[in-house]
Order: C-alpha cells, then sequence, then structure tokens
C-alpha cells in the first residue's frame, strides 16, 4: 500500500505543478449511495498517513487521487478543497452528513483541537472496523436461515398452487370421501387460488405500510423497538448489542475528548433504537442538572448493573472512558456468542418446522389415494 500511495503522492503533486494550464476537472456529481465500508477504508488510511507524518491537505490528496470515480470520490474532492482554502477538516467533513456523520465530524473536531488528530483518527478507525464487523457477523448468520425459509415457502406456494389442484380433481373423479386433514388442505388451496392477490400481495402491501411506518418515528416506531427488546432468545441478542453499540460509541467519543453532555447528543442521534435514544436522552438531561451517569443509566432499564457499576467506578476513577471500552469488548464478544448460539437453536427449529409441514400435506394427500387404491384393488 505503501508503494501505492508514492505512486499517487507523485501523481498529485505533478498534476499540482501543471497550474492553469491544466484540463479543467469535470463537473461533480451529487448525491449516490457511499458505502459504509469504503468510509471505513478511508478512515484507516487517513489515520495511517496522519501518523506518519503527512500533512492533512496532502493525505487527502493522495487518498482521492486513488479513489475510484464515484459519489465518495466527489465528496473527498470538495473536503480537499475546502482543507486546503482554510476550513478545519471537521467543518469540511460537516457538509456530507451522508458520509460522515455527527459522531465521526464531533471526534475530528475534538482531534483538531487537542492536537491529536492522528490519535483521535486511529480510534474512530478501529470504532469503524468493529462496528462493521458486528453487522457482518449478524448478516452472515441471517443468510442461511433466510435462504431456507424463501426456499421452503416458495416450494409450499407452488404445492399448494400447482399440484394439490390437480389431487384435488382425481379425488373428485373418483368420489371418495375425504378425511378432515385433507379437506381442510384443500379448502387452504382452494383460497390461496381463488384469492392470490390477497394472499401474495397484502403481505408485500404491510410490509410497505410498516417501512413506511418506520421511517416515519413516532410512537409505532418505538413500539416496534420495544417489542423486538422483548423477544425471546433474540430480544437478549439486540440488547446486548445495543449496551456495546452505546459503551462503544460514548466511550471512544469521551476517550477522544468530547465533552459528556455532547457525547451524549450525538450518542442519542446517532442510534437506530428509539428506546435507546430516549433513554440516553433521560440520562443527557440528569447530567446536565449536575448528576453523574450512573444512576440515571441504572434508572434507564436499558442497562444491567454490570454496566451501571462499571460506569460508577470509571466516573470516580476518572476512568469512565476505559471502562466504557472495557465494556465494550465485553458485550461484542457476548454478542458473537450469542448470535452463534441462537442460530444454532434457530436452524433445526426451522426445519422442524418444515418437516412437520411437509409432513401434514404428505399425509393429507396420500390418506385419500390409499383409499382410492384399496378400492381399486377390491374390484
Amino acid at each position: 500500500m505503501a508503494k501505492k500511495i508514492r505512486r499517487t503522492a507523485q501523481t498529485a503533486t505533478g498534476a499540482g505543478s501543471a497550474g492553469p494550464t491544466a484540463a479543467a476537472a469535470p463537473k461533480r456529481r451529487r448525491g449516490g449511495r457511499v458505502p459504509a465500508q469504503l468510509v471505513t477504508d478511508f478512515t484507516v488510511q487517513l489515520s495511517t498517513l496522519s501518523e506518519a507524518g503527512i500533512p492533512v491537505v496532502k493525505a487527502l490528496t493522495i487518498l482521492e487521487g486513488q479513489t475510484r470515480p464515484g459519489p465518495f470520490k466527489d465528496v473527498l474532492a470538495e473536503v480537499t478543497e475546502d482543507v486546503a482554502g482554510g476550513l478545519p477538516l471537521s467543518e469540511a467533513m460537516g457538509k456530507h452528513p451522508r458520509c460522515f456523520d455527527s459522531l465521526f465530524s464531533s471526534m475530528v473536531r475534538a482531534g483538531e483541537a487537542g492536537g491529536v488528530l492522528d490519535r483521535v483518527l486511529r480510534r474512530l478507525a478501529d470504532f469503524r472496523e468493529k462496528a462493521a464487523a458486528i453487522k457482518s457477523t449478524v448478516r452472515g448468520a441471517l443468510i442461511y436461515p433466510s435462504v431456507i425459509l424463501v426456499v421452503a415457502l416458495g416450494v409450499v406456494s407452488a404445492v399448494i398452487v400447482f399440484v394439490i389442484p390437480k389431487f384435488q380433481e382425481i379425488f373428485r373423479s373418483f368420489n371418495v370421501s375425504l378425511p378432515p386433514i385433507t379437506q381442510i388442505l384443500l379448502d387452504v388451496s382452494d383460497f390461496v387460488v381463488s384469492y392470490w392477490y390477497l394472499v401474495f400481495g397484502l403481505p408485500v402491501l404491510l410490509f410497505m405500510m410498516h417501512g413506511a411506518a418506520m421511517r416515519k418515528g413516532g410512537g409505532y416506531r418505538y413500539g416496534v423497538h420495544r417489542l423486538l427488546l422483548k423477544l425471546p432468545i433474540m430480544g437478549n441478542v439486540l440488547s446486548t448489542a445495543l449496551i456495546a453499540a452505546f459503551s462503544r460509541t460514548f466511550g471512544t467519543l469521551v476517550q477522544a475528548g468530547v465533552p459528556h453532555l455532547e457525547a451524549l447528543e450525538i450518542v442519542r442521534d446517532t442510534t437506530g433504537n428509539e428506546v435507546l435514544k430516549g433513554a440516553v436522552e433521560d440520562i443527557r438531561r440528569t447530567v446536565r442538572e449536575g448528576e453523574g451517569l450512573a444512576r440515571p443509566m441504572g434508572e434507564s432499564g436499558v442497562f444491567d448493573d454490570m454496566v451501571v457499576n462499571m460506569v460508577d467506578v470509571g466516573e470516580e476513577t476518572g476512568e469512565l472512558d476505559n471502562m466504557l471500552i472495557k465494556v465494550a469488548d465485553a458485550y461484542e464478544t457476548q454478542v458473537d456468542r450469542k448470535i452463534d448460539a441462537m442460530f444454532k437453536l434457530i436452524e433445526p427449529l426451522m426445519l422442524v418446522v418444515i418437516a412437520v409441514l411437509v409432513g401434514f400435506i404428505v399425509v393429507a394427500l396420500f390418506m385419500p389415494l390409499l383409499t382410492i387404491m384399496s378400492t381399486l384393488g377390491g374390484t
């Protein structure tokens, strides 16, 4: 990577010496999605260059030069121009909240104020890498059961729509009396075939309505998030993940020198869970009145005794940031372990449910067939 950076630096220097005769830069595009991993990689590289003593403007020029054309390259070009024009890096990044959120720009601002930008960038890079690792673990664990569920639903739907009506014609042609289990299956098939637009369209409509309500926020979003935290097994995993994310974010901000009230405000605005957001706002309000963190955290109902005690000790010893990072490390390990255990339990349960469903269909269809075969054999 060092060779690539040196080559890009030489290219950037050569381009800079071209002066006003250089070709005009193409018009930059606006908007477009920027992958979070791209921002994380940029943060790691910028921290490496800063630790090597390379000035911020030159480091930004190098990284902008080696970034592929796209929305993020355009953002880096604008940030580089702003910083070269005298604007602080935090303010230049703050103009692009879709790439650099309030947590990012606040930590950079704290690093600039304390003259420790390289260290803050390293902490920020570590933070983003750990957060990305947790998301990757969760998504990876979800892939296998999701594929099984989708395939199973597709196969069962195809059987109900295309196969069972054929059996129904056979049963009618032989005028055989159907057992209750078979009649239930045939009734379900008739309903799905007759009202397919409701069976397949209603879930899609409900999903879209749910997504719109969740984006709108308010009581519905809060209720869904609260319900998720109360679910068996999964609720415990989500609660542990929220505590880990809070501790990691808050601890990283405090470690970077961001004041507690501002750090709590950033945590509140960057969390995606309404229950945690409300709890953090209550904590922030109490801290603003002059109290410590431990008591309001304990009263929130979100944080368990271990976290509250660690925070209490951290406040008393002046090691709050280190205590929060230790809590984050411990709870992230718990999240990995609980996710692994949860999906080890979910996978066999899904297989059992699918087996029961398939067995129900097979028994319901073959019971009348056995009657027909015995009738034909008797004649």
